[in-house]
């Protein structure tokens, strides 16, 4: 079976989705964000208003944002994340992912099941999962 015969369609983003989150809230720190991803060995962290995800910050965000428009550190994660949170549901195809990112011109998306971010997956678990 060749890669072209496998049908994509039938992975679905939550068979390849990290599940595990951090999240941060809206006065938080790019600084403390920075941290929080180089420990982590991550590219993006959920941010939270009243326990609600309003938003995201990832590396991208730190490129385009805090270092070309030299912001301080000290800047809020408010400030700077990319917002409104762009989601995908659990059981929509990889697929989905993969238009819903390029349509969206993103690179992560948080993953809902029943209204709630359960995970998130990233353009690189969908190039991650092409190479298998």
């Amino acid at each position: 079976m060749s890669r072209d015969d496998f049908n994509y369609s039938s992975i679905l983003v939550q068979h390849i989705m990290a599940r595990a989150l951090i999240t941060v809230n809206l006065s938080t720190t790019a600084l403390q964000v920075a941290k929080m991803m180089e420990q982590g060995g991550i590219g993006a962290i959920l941010v939270k208003e009243n326990d609600n995800p309003v938003g995201i910050v990832t590396d991208r965000d730190f490129a385009t944002k805090v270092a070309a428009h030299n912001l301080p550190f000290d800047t809020p994660v408010e400030k700077i994340m990319s917002s409104p949170l762009i989601t995908i549901n659990h059981n929509e195809s990889i697929s989905a992912a993969a238009e819903r990112m390029t349509s969206k011109k993103i690179r992560k998306l948080a993953v809902t099941e029943n209204g709630k971010v359960v995970g998130i997956i990233t353009s690189t678990d969908l190039v991650t999962q092409l190479t298998k």
